[in-house]
């Protein structure tokens, strides 16, 4: 076995976890379970595929950053409960 209980408790111990014997037993299994399909896939040939960022292929597409003016601006400053000049005037939060 791979994973030994010293490691499955020194990772319950970075993660404030209390185990019982039973426990690290069965996450003693499964951490060297998941080690091993992780070897599987390092013995898997990659040679040929190119990386990704991501599986779908697709760019984020960006309008180019103007300034311009708001629409509805005077409506939701006319829908201010309360304002002073041009701005919202709302409680002080400290």
């Amino acid at each position: 076995m791979g994973v030994e209980i010293k490691d499955v408790e020194h990772i319950a111990k970075l993660a404030r976890l209390e185990l019982t014997d039973e426990e690290k037993a069965t996450y003693q299994h499964q951490l060297d379970a998941i080690l091993g399909y992780m070897k599987q896939l390092e013995e898997a040939d990659t040679s040929s595929v190119e990386p990704l960022a991501h599986v779908l292929g697709k760019e984020n597409v960006m309008r180019e950053d103007e300034p311009r003016e708001f629409p509805a601006r005077q409506a939701i400053l006319d829908n201010l409960p309360e304002r002073e000049y041009d701005l919202a005037k709302v409680r002080k939060v400290l």
